[in-house]
């Protein structure tokens, strides 16, 4: 695992820190998993993109539903 250092504000790191302990854990972990999330965020967006493109074409809609259909139980 390789370090790296972030400069940010002395009172927005604290609130951070409060915040991160109050959810019962801390600022590092906090971080690894924004960069986790934000790495992969890109990967979602094209694997739904891909399962999009499977389903075009598979899925047929029926004919629409009145109102007191929707309704019946």
């Amino acid at each position: 695992m390789k370090n790296i250092t972030l400069s940010a504000q002395d009172d927005l790191i604290e609130a951070a820190r409060s915040k991160a302990r109050a959810e019962h854990s801390t600022l590092n972990e906090k971080f690894r998993a924004w960069l986790v999330e934000y790495t992969e965020r890109e990967n979602r967006t094209q694997r739904y993109e891909e399962v999009m493109a499977q389903l075009r074409g598979q899925v047929r809609l029926g004919r629409k539903l009145s109102r007191d259909e929707l309704n019946e139980r």
